[in-house]
């Protein structure tokens, strides 16, 4: 990896090339889903499943679509009882975390005569997208989780999980008893731009959704943006990132095997290691290298590592941290002396990361909090996928005539001074009662 001192012209240069990287849509690209969203609002099933035939399974007809309840049957038997085990710890634990988050409706009567509150609801019906890597080969269970959970702790009514199929155009086991086990309604075998085109306004068999929520490619991240204000989104996620601060008694292998658990994710992925110790920075991009060799995206975190990783020697933590603010990262690990005396000066991140034993594969699994994040920066105005996504607030007021005619005459002024004489005549026929 290469290392820089920061603050310095080449560490500066260096940050703002990770800033910049960005989301990577090209013109051509958001012509492209443009075109997919198109054809899957005018065909509907038979646009999805020409796409999935072409791009994913050519076993998937119109009428496999949807996963039966057979299917869910079958898998429950194909999977491992240490599987099993996992996923049941997983899903105590995020579910646990996420009832925390849930807000109750409330009402006040701040003034004589005078009710006020708000009414939380949970949207009807949400959609999920989980990624299928290698062919739905490596089912992405984490992201079934993340998403059903949160849907299902808000009170979501109906919740729909889309997800690509394999080449027989079954889906793996593991994904539908994950789905099982977080209450998702349906399944139906399809990915990338024309599945989210589906959830957002609805085909016959799909049905259309208040809200989309999942990680996936570029297709899928684009088409999300694309739909959004048809129904609600996460965010618009880019590629992975991690920041770790880390001084001089850090562990280097570890160090180097939590960069490494990022940049295999992506080519775009960045991997930063912030330190104060030159010794600890030689040492963690000694072992980078020797840990790469083992890994099975070895190519894919090679090229990360070349692009966008990189480590910074600092002054001091306080350095490291003003930094850290800077790039809002995704995920932020402390790997420090003392690491809670250093929490209040972090303002932006989308999940911290505290101790050299709380690696950032714990919160991608099992730890509790989603791991649905906030990616190139957002950080700085965006918060993690929670219970709050799948809400909404609905305001109640409600004033009594006494009230009414106390407030009256302010009312008329700020709406005379906007020149709503319409907002000001509602007033007013009420107040001289005619």
């Amino acid at each position: 990896m290469k290392i820089f001192t920061y603050p310095s012209e080449a560490g500066e240069e260096r940050v703002s090339q990770i800033i910049d990287r960005g989301l990577g849509f090209s013109e051509d690209d958001y012509k492209q889903v443009s075109a997919y969203i198109a054809d899957v609002k005018e065909r509907g099933d038979l646009a999805v499943v020409d796409y999935t035939n072409r791009f994913d399974s050519k076993a998937v007809t119109e009428a496999n679509l949807k996963v039966t309840q057979e299917e869910f049957e079958s898998a429950e038997q194909k999977v491992e009882s240490a599987f099993l085990k996992a996923l049941d710890r997983a899903v105590n634990q995020l579910r646990r975390f996420h009832e925390k988050q849930m807000h109750n409706s409330w009402i006040d009567n701040p003034r004589d005569g005078v009710m006020v509150g708000q009414l939380v609801r949970p949207v009807t019906a949400a959609g999920i997208y989980a990624p299928g890597a290698k062919g739905g080969k490596t089912p992405l269970v984490s992201s079934v989780l993340m998403g059903g959970i949160p849907a299902g702790v808000a009170g979501v009514e109906s919740i729909s999980l889309m997800t690509p199929p394999m080449e027989d155009g079954t889906i793996n086991p593991h994904m539908l008893v994950a789905a099982r086990r977080v209450g998702i309604d349906s399944v139906f075998k399809a990915g990338s731009a024309w599945a989210v085109a589906a959830l957002a306004f609805g085909t016959r068999q799909i049905p259309k959704v208040d809200v989309i929520v999942g990680p996936g490619n570029l297709y899928v991240t684009l088409a999300k943006k694309i739909v959004s204000g048809s129904v609600g989104i996460d965010m618009i996620a880019g590629p992975s990132e991690i920041l770790i601060i880390a001084d001089r008694d850090a562990n280097p292998k570890f160090l180097a095997a939590d960069l490494l658990s990022q940049a295999e994710h992506d080519v775009m992925a960045s991997a930063i290691l912030v330190t104060d110790s030159s010794a600890l920075a030689i040492e963690t991009s000694k072992e980078v290298q020797i840990q790469l060799e083992a890994l099975s995206r070895r190519e894919t975190a090679q090229r990360s590592i070349r692009d966008f990783g990189t480590i910074m020697v600092v002054p001091d933590i306080e350095t490291a941290i003003a930094l850290s603010n800077r790039l809002a990262p995704e995920h932020l690990e402390l790997v420090v002396n003392e690491p809670f005396e250093y929490i209040g000066q972090i303002r932006n991140a989308g999940a911290i990361f505290i101790g050299p034993y709380t690696p950032e594969p714990v919160g991608d699994y099992i730890a509790g909090p989603n791991h649905v994040l906030p990616t190139a920066g957002t950080a700085r105005f965006s918060s993690a996928l929670s219970v709050e996504n799948f809400i909404k607030r609905t305001s109640l007021i409600n004033y009594s005539r006494a009230a009414f005619e106390k407030e009256a005459e302010d009312i008329m002024t700020l709406a005379d001074i906007e020149g709503l004489t319409a907002h000001a005549n509602s007033i007013r026929v009420r107040k001289d009662g005619r």
